[in-house]
């Protein structure tokens, strides 16, 4: 097996790893999001606020949700990869002229 294969099985094992700890050290937790733990604390701070906005959609259930964030990271995480190969690869083209 090629050194580089080596590598990248070693990091999807540390990546798996990190991802699954959390969940098995804190196993009765609650992982909100930082929108709602920032609510509970405005309402704690101040009980007669009202939001100014409503947000215009309302996903029907929690895994829409996830999905749709999930798919705005891999359009974002798309888009950056695209991006930062496009200039590796105009610099490649650029030393070798």
């Amino acid at each position: 097996m090629k050194q580089s294969n080596k590598t990248n099985l070693l990091l999807l094992f540390l990546a798996i790893v990190i991802i699954i700890t959390p969940l098995l050290l804190k196993k009765d937790s609650e992982f909100e999001g930082a929108d709602g733990q920032a609510e509970g604390v405005i309402e704690e701070i101040n009980p007669e606020y009202e939001p100014w906005m409503e947000p215009l959609w309302e996903p029907p259930s929690g895994e829409i949700e996830s999905l749709l964030f999930s798919l705005q990271v891999a359009i974002g995480a798309g888009a950056i990869g695209y991006i930062l190969g496009t200039f590796k690869e105009r610099k490649k083209l650029a030393n070798n002229r």
